[in-house]
């Protein structure tokens, strides 16, 4: 089971995933793009985005998911768009992301408030990343000033992001499927320009 929510320009819509077919779910409260999200498709967690295009500064807003329709949850104390997610609903984890300027700030969620984390070594939006908020992976991700993008990953502990690797190739906009340890980084654009 999976669930899928938002997107550009500033949709509401929700699906879920059954293993063979696509369903509608509840409607987001607020539309918006650049969505981060984490949980499961009966406990996730959106946060961020934008609501209209172009945008500079962002939103700070949270939204949780019963299975069937969202309420808000505690806004974000950095407001962005393009950040990464990871966790689950009553531990999540947000960190980079853009507003003016691209952000390192890392945000733990406890299921209604968040508080700061460690920051991620760099600038860093539209990256990928999986995992749990003590253990998380974040990939690749939009480089300002210097595209096509960053071609590393690190982990993060609950604590602080570490252990630099390479992932191969340098890219924005991956999706990451898995745990920290054992992960699948797929797509993503690797060309300078718009996000």
């Amino acid at each position: 089971s999976a669930v899928i929510f938002a997107g550009t320009p500033a949709m509401t819509n929700t699906e879920e995933y059954n293993g063979s077919g696509f369903s509608t779910g509840g409607d987001l409260n607020t539309g918006r793009g650049y969505v981060a999200g984490c949980g499961t498709q009966t406990a996730a967690l959106g946060f961020g985005g934008y609501t209209t295009a172009p945008n500079t500064q962002g939103q700070a807003l949270t939204e949780e998911y019963n299975g069937s329709s969202w309420t808000v949850g505690g806004t974000l104390n950095t407001s962005r768009y393009g950040a990464a997610g990871a966790g689950t609903q009553t531990a999540g984890l947000a960190w980079g992301g853009r507003a003016t300027p691209i952000y390192n700030v890392t945000e733990e969620y406890d299921g209604s408030t968040w508080t700061s984390g460690g920051n991620y070594p760099k600038v860093v939006s539209s990256h990928g990343g999986t995992g749990l908020q003590t253990a998380a992976l974040s990939v690749g991700g939009l480089n300002p000033g210097a595209p096509p993008g960053y071609s590393d990953s690190f982990e993060y502990d609950g604590t602080s992001w570490a252990n630099p690797a390479s992932i191969g190739r340098q890219g924005f906009g991956m999706k990451v499927l898995g745990t920290q340890t054992s992960a699948v980084a797929t797509g993503g654009g690797s060309i300078g320009g718009p996000e």
